[in-house]
């Protein structure tokens, strides 16, 4: 059975942040037979526009969301105003206790850091928001110049490509070393592990 993998989507979402890693578990599930993902995007409107004006339809409202094992929460600028949104906030402090793991790339870590989902863990984000996530999460160790920290149940990543990174790692904790090296080749993405 494949796990359930739901990106939070938004206004003014960064692009790169949920594509490349909607990309890279949608590639893994080519190599894959029965596929490994049921990745869906989820977010509170039918339709969001993404930064640069890309318009984007979710495939789940937040009420009607099937419970994910992987929960990815992207960033870009539309965060600050989720910071402050009652549903939205509750939505992501509800799925994070069902899901196996929780992710995020880029300022997405603001979010997390805001429910107190890093609180006593090593977390990343966007280089410069480091100091907003020390501020909003003063009990997580805030760490500069890694592409992705791996705490066990929770992942984050550091500024936009860096979620293809986290998301290749994630592959290859979950499926294996090779699957996630030919992901990379397929999608000719220069991949270094370690």
């Amino acid at each position: 059975m494949p796990l359930n993998l739901a990106i939070l989507i938004f206004d003014d979402v960064e692009v790169l942040d949920f594509c490349g890693p909607f990309e890279v578990f949608s590639v893994a599930n080519r190599d894959t037979e029965p596929a490994e993902f049921r990745i869906y995007t989820v977010a509170n409107a039918e339709t969001v526009v993404a930064r640069g004006g890309l318009v984007v339809r979710r495939h789940h409202s937040l009420e009607h969301c099937p419970a994910p094992d992987v929960l990815l929460i992207p960033g870009g600028a539309g965060v600050r105003p989720l910071l402050h949104d009652p549903v939205v906030t509750a939505w992501i402090a509800r799925q994070a206790t069902v899901a196996q793991i929780t992710t995020s790339v880029c300022t997405g870590a603001l979010l997390l850091g805001k429910l107190g989902l890093l609180d006593g863990l090593e977390a990343t984000t966007h280089h410069r928001c480091i100091h907003e996530l020390e501020e909003i999460a003063p009990r997580a160790k805030v760490s500069q110049g890694r592409r992705y920290i791996d705490t066990g149940k929770v992942i984050t990543s550091a500024g936009i490509s860096a979620g293809i990174e986290m998301s290749l790692h994630l592959v290859g904790r979950l499926l294996g070393a090779a699957v996630a090296d030919e992901v990379a080749a397929r999608m000719e993405y220069c991949w270094n592990p370690d």
